[in-house]
């Protein structure tokens, strides 16, 4: 496998190591050796993109920190018949065991890079009409009476597996421009549902879409930019001491990835950021914030970390294997609250590095415009940005 790497700051450290297995065939010693594991990566600036390609071939492999599916829990799950913290009239919950994930032990997870998992709502960059787009995460559901069927062999079951779908008839209709997500599997040239009823997909985001209006408000299709939060480089001439920078992004060095939409309207706001008067939203890159000092995969452990340490603030955590596979630990799998006081995120420090000519927009409440006036700026805290009302 070969491993280029994008980065503001030439010092790079990367160590290969084989993966553990179990003795292989001889196609599978001959496959393996096309490929190696990041054992460790040392950047000084914790910026980085990273593009996996395989050696036999020359194709391309998965993006670090694409999200394209639901992710499997780091733990095995277990039903408890009592009402989630986490979706109203849900009347069980689903939380963790103490069981390490089999998942999660085939993919290697403890050689895994661990990052926050960030509380939003999911977006994607690709291609739309030959420019790169944001894309909005649009699951294709059930109509009333396929989810009526479906709920009642949930309750039976406690799973999805086993309950059959008629695609063509069983399922709401999507906008023409609508695409499933990589990996859905297909029947008959259409995408089948997941286990929870779902077809995961993207939408395009257009300028002035109401229904995506946050969405659209942290893109500008004629800057070709998006508002992106993501760690300071240490090449930054000013302010480098702030841990986050928010600055406009090149739509095309985006391209593939998933970020998570964050802000004022998007679930209860959790990190604090904007007013109902100026909202504020930006994206947060997959996999782009490391955590620090990752405790043991250990259940007792990682319960004590998110509820004791400071790095412990945050939403879950995402795994991120060798090979391409996703894991979390959400705080609700360990039965805790979230938020819960202050947020990582949101006392982190960050400088504002959003520098275009206000006088482009007409509209003084423009995200864009707004950041552009609060440029060179750091903030003690990320919930500190404010915008003139």
């Amino acid at each position: 496998m070969r491993l280029l790497f994008r980065t503001m700051s030439p010092v790079i450290r990367v160590v290969f190591s084989p993966r553990r297995r179990r003795t292989p065939s001889r196609d599978q010693a001959l496959s393996q050796t096309r490929f190696a594991k990041i054992n460790e990566i040392f950047l000084s600036s914790n910026i980085f993109t990273a593009v996996l390609f395989d050696a036999g071939t020359g194709s391309r492999m998965r993006r670090l920190g694409s999200v394209q599916q639901k992710m499997p829990c780091v733990f095995t799950t277990e039903v408890k018949e009592e009402p989630s913290r986490k979706r109203d009239c849900q009347s069980y919950k689903v939380v963790a065991t103490e069981t390490l994930n089999p998942v999660a032990m085939d993919a290697d997870v403890e050689s895994a890079l661990a990052t926050e998992k960030v509380d939003g709502t999911c977006c994607y960059v690709s291609l739309f009409r030959g420019q790169p787009y944001l894309w909005a995460r649009l699951d294709r559901k059930p109509n009333k009476q396929a989810e009526k069927r479906f709920k009642k062999h949930l309750h039976l079951h406690r799973s999805g597996k086993g309950f059959s779908w008629n695609v063509a008839e069983d399922f709401k209709t999507v906008p023409e421009t609508w695409i499933p997500a990589h990996g859905v599997k297909h029947l008959n040239d259409q995408p089948l549902p997941d286990e929870n009823g779902h077809i995961p997909g993207w939408l395009p985001v257009d300028r002035d879409s109401k229904q995506y209006c946050w969405h659209s408000s942290v893109v500008d299709y004629e800057l070709r930019a998006a508002l992106v939060l993501r760690p300071t480089s240490h090449n930054h001439q000013h302010h480098h001491q702030a841990a986050l920078e928010l600055r406009a992004v090149p739509l095309n060095e985006l391209l593939e990835q998933t970020l998570e939409l964050i802000g004022t309207n998007v679930n209860g706001n959790p990190y604090g950021l904007g007013s109902k008067k100026r909202p504020l939203h930006c994206l947060v890159s997959h996999g782009a914030l490391p955590v620090s000092e990752p405790p043991a995969l250990d259940f007792h452990k990682l319960k004590s970390w998110f509820q004791t340490r400071p790095e412990g603030r945050v939403e879950g955590v995402v795994w991120h294997c060798s090979d391409g596979t996703l894991l979390k630990l959400h705080r609700h799998h360990l039965g805790l609250r979230w938020p819960e006081g202050d947020t990582l995120l949101g006392s982190r420090s960050v400088v504002v590095n959003v520098d275009t000519t206000v006088n482009e927009y007409g509209d003084s409440k423009d995200l864009f415009s707004s950041f552009s006036k609060l440029h060179g700026q750091t903030f003690d805290r990320l919930r500190d940005v404010q915008f003139e009302t």
